[in-house]
């Protein structure tokens, strides 16, 4: 093969993918365009602080860090309402919209202090029915998703019915639960307890309680691992508590 004819094979074989002709300075130009804007893409992200992240969850009253199940249709308007909170401070279930009975939200209070002195991680529940939710203003409240956040091993479960067209659980987790209870526990949890069958043959408290019950003795057990929910035990409803 002469010197020519190997130059020009050569050539083709470096502007040639897959059998298609392409222009090796533009594929070059590409990549230099695509690597400079996914640079760009991974800098913005990293920009992002917690309390931009969480602004987003809550503000639109409670979409899942994990997936918001609102209806498609509906883009919400931000919400801070701090009006709406509680006088009182510290508690762990805030109803504006109420699911719970008094005996039921006193009983899930407990059961999420417990949790919280026994192991630290920071459960918590707000009840909604947007835009009837304190919005943002709930992030000094319970001291989370803000830069001076007590800690990041929290979760919230905001609770609402977005009129009976989406699921009703959705979350918000900090950084700190992440590894005990990966996004795939949540996506599961939420088609087992959230959905609107769910609701509808058992009632929007009972999603919750089970719901709280199966964080809880998730963050509890021996391994301090969880991808399945747990096999539903027997709640201190169904116990006729």
């Amino acid at each position: 093969m002469t010197p020519i004819k190997a130059a020009l094979l050569v050539s083709f074989l470096l502007t040639t993918v897959n059998g298609f002709q392409v222009s090796r300075t533009t594929t070059n130009r590409a990549s230099i365009r695509q690597s400079k804007a996914s640079s760009l893409d991974e800098t913005s992200s990293s920009a992002v602080s917690r309390r931009g992240l969480f602004t987003a969850a809550l503000a639109t009253a409670g979409g899942l860090l994990l997936g918001a199940s609102q209806p498609a249709q509906a883009r919400l308007e931000g919400v801070n309402r701090p009006e709406l909170l509680p006088k009182e401070k510290g508690l762990n279930v805030i109803q504006t919209e109420k699911f719970l009975t008094s005996g039921e939200e006193r009983r899930v209070g407990e059961l999420l202090g417990a949790l919280e002195r026994d192991t630290g991680y920071r459960l918590r529940v707000l009840c909604q029915q947007y835009p009837k939710t304190p919005g943002l203003a709930i992030r000094d409240y319970w001291s989370v998703g803000t830069e001076d956040q007590k800690d990041d091993k929290y979760i919230v479960l905001v609770v609402d019915e977005f009129g009976g067209r989406g699921n009703v659980l959705n979350f918000n987790v900090g950084d700190g639960v992440k590894f005990a209870l990966p996004n795939i526990f949540w996506t599961r949890l939420q088609a087992k307890y959230g959905t609107t069958f769910y609701v509808k043959d058992h009632g929007i408290d009972l999603s919750i309680i089970n719901a709280c019950e199966a964080i809880v003795t998730c963050l509890r057990n021996e391994d301090g691992y969880c991808t399945n929910v747990p096999d539903e035990g027997p709640s201190f409803r169904t116990l006729g508590l």
